[in-house]
């Protein structure tokens, strides 16, 4: 009876870690797909000025809404996985911590929506408002959350990969990092809307090919 109850739970605890990776593979191309697919399909939606947080407003916003807190939970599970395949190794803790603040920080983002303004939705004014809502603020601080914790977990793998000799990943990370850094502090305003987008191709990317990365290292 002990032999064989062993390895089926041994086998369950391996494949629920598994699925979790995989949900953390799955966070950047699922926000990228939902968040591309209303940026081609929401009349009047203009990326070159509009942030796609403002998706979450207008007649469809719940969409952006449900995007939001889906891939928050999708990097939440994806950081229990993480917490899972690497315990007691470096980076085994404050990583998956941060890809978990990651998680909530969208989540925080979609429970706070940010302000009507820059022409959307129809109606709102034409550039940024002169005040902010309490949610609003929320809203900034849920984002603020997001990319800075991923990218700061961009900097505690960096260096995970230097001590372990994985070279190649370690200066992924780091250019990862900077090059999020680089485009968020970049001193236009008019070009923000664009630049967030940017930052979170390098962030989510950094975090589904690492989550790939870490699957593959359990399966060897």
């Amino acid at each position: 009876m002990t032999s064989t109850t062993m390895p089926r739970a041994g086998m369950t605890d391996r494949m629920s870690t598994r699925t979790l990776l995989a949900a953390g593979i799955a966070t950047g191309p699922f926000f990228g797909v939902v968040a591309t697919a209303q940026v081609l399909t929401r009349d009047g939606f203009d990326l070159s000025r509009q942030p796609l947080s403002l998706l979450a407003l207008g007649e469809h916003g719940w969409i952006q809404v449900a995007n939001f807190v889906l891939t928050g939970l999708l990097a939440l599970a994806g950081a229990a996985g993480m917490r899972r395949a690497l315990r007691g190794t470096a980076a085994g803790t404050w990583g998956p911590a941060l890809v978990a603040v990651f998680g909530v920080g969208l989540i925080v983002a979609a429970a706070m929506p940010s302000d009507p303004s820059m022409g959307w939705p129809a109606g709102a004014p034409e550039g940024s408002p002169d005040s902010l809502s309490w949610h609003a603020i929320g809203h900034g601080v849920g984002a603020m959350l997001a990319f800075g914790s991923l990218t700061i977990a961009c900097l505690v793998f960096a260096r995970r990969y230097l001590r372990t000799g994985r070279r190649g990943w370690a200066v992924f990370s780091l250019a990862c990092a900077l090059a999020t850094v680089v485009v968020m502090a970049w001193p236009d305003q008019d070009s923000i809307s664009v630049r967030l987008a940017l930052g979170s191709v390098f962030i989510f990317g950094w975090l589904t090919a690492v989550s790939a990365h870490t699957l593959n290292e359990r399966n060897h």
